[in-house]
C-alpha cells in the first residue's frame, strides 16, 4: 500500500484492485502516464495535477489512462467553458447557499450497503421558484466537490435519489435543451465520480417525456444506471435498503432534515473556486478548516 492509499480500509483496497484495476504496484506510474498527456492540451489550463488529484480521474474510469486523461481534461474545459457559474463558487455563495439550505442536495450521513453516499433532492416545489436550476447544479457540483475528497468515495461512489413529488409542468417547461446540457456535461461528462444509480420517485409523465428527450444525449453506462420507480417504493428498496433511507423514502431512518448538509458545509468554511479558469494564472483553491 502506498502513502495515496492511507486511511483506505483492507476491504476498499481489495475492491479497488476488484473493480477498479487499481495496483499499488504501478500506481505513481499510472499517474505519471495521465500527466504526461496534458501537453496534448496546450488550450487547457490544467490547474491541479498533483498525485491525489489525478488519482480520483483514474478511479472513475477504472485506470483507463486515456480515459482518464479525457474526463481531467473535461473537467477544466467545462469549468472554462463556464466560468459564471464557477464564480464566487463555495457555501456562502448566495445563490448556492440557497439552494443548500433548501435541500438541493441533501446529504445522507450513513453511506448504502455497499458504502455508496446517498444525495437526495425532494422538494420540487423549489425547483425554479425560490432556486434557479442553475444555482441548484452549482450546489450540487460544490456537495460533489467536497466529498470527493474522500477517498472511499472516489472507489464506492454516489447514489443520487430525485423525488419528483410536486414539481410542476410549469416547472418542467423551464428546463430549457441549454440547461439540461449543462447538467449532463457538468455531471456525466466531466466529474470524476462513480454513480452507482439515479433513482426517479413520484415523476409524472412529463418528467417520462423529459427523460426521453435526454436519453440519446446519455452514455450506455448512464441509461443503465437510470431506474423510474414512479411511487412503487418496494422497487427502490430492492436496490437501497430501507435501513438507509429516511421515512419519506419509505425507510427506517427519521425523516432527513433538508438543512443539515448546508449546516455542515458551512462549518467546514470550504471553497473551490477560482476567478479565472482561462487565466494561465489562475490557482485552484480548496481550502477547509473543520
Amino acid at each position: 500500500m502506498t502513502h495515496l492509499q492511507a486511511g483506505l480500509s483492507p476491504e476498499t483496497i481489495e475492491k479497488a484492485r476488484l473493480e477498479l484495476n487499481e495496483n499499488p504496484d504501478i500506481l505513481h506510474q499510472d499517474i505519471q502516464q495521465v500527466r504526461d498527456m496534458i501537453i496534448t492540451r496546450p488550450d487547457i489550463g490544467f490547474l491541479r495535477t498533483d498525485d491525489a488529484f489525478i488519482l480520483r480521474f483514474l478511479r472513475a474510469r477504472k485506470f483507463h489512462q486515456t480515459e482518464a486523461f479525457r474526463l481531467l481534461a473535461q473537467y477544466f474545459q467545462y469549468r472554462q467553458l463556464n466560468l459564471d457559474m464557477f464564480k464566487n463558487f463555495k457555501a456562502d455563495d448566495p445563490g448556492i447557499k440557497r439552494a443548500l439550505t433548501d435541500g438541493f442536495p441533501g446529504v445522507l450521513e450513513n453511506r448504502d450497503h455497499c458504502g455508496r453516499k446517498i444525495l437526495l433532492i425532494n422538494r420540487g416545489d423549489d425547483w425554479g421558484h425560490k432556486n434557479s436550476f442553475i444555482d441548484i447544479l452549482r450546489a450540487i457540483l460544490l456537495s460533489l466537490e467536497v466529498l470527493i475528497e474522500d477517498q472511499e468515495l472516489q472507489i464506492n461512489g454516489f447514489i443520487l435519489i430525485i423525488d419528483w413529488s410536486n414539481f410542476s409542468f410549469k416547472q418542467a417547461s423551464k428546463l430549457t435543451p441549454s440547461i439540461l446540457k449543462l447538467a449532463i456535461e457538468g455531471l456525466q461528462d466531466s466529474f470524476p465520480a462513480r454513480f452507482g444509480g439515479v433513482h426517479f420517485v413520484n415523476q409524472p409523465w412529463y418528467i417520462h417525456a423529459l427523460y426521453t428527450l435526454i436519453k440519446p444525449f446519455l452514455k450506455d453506462k448512464t441509461r443503465k444506471r437510470i431506474f423510474l420507480h414512479g411511487n412503487n417504493l418496494n422497487s427502490l428498496h430492492q436496490l437501497i435498503h430501507p435501513e438507509c433511507l429516511p421515512s419519506e423514502f419509505g425507510g427506517t431512518l427519521p425523516p432527513y432534515d433538508m438543512g443539515t448538509w448546508a449546516r455542515t458545509l458551512q462549518l467546514q468554511s470550504c471553497s473551490f473556486q477560482c476567478s479565472d479558469f482561462s487565466s494561465s494564472d489562475c490557482t485552484f483553491s480548496s481550502e477547509c478548516s473543520e
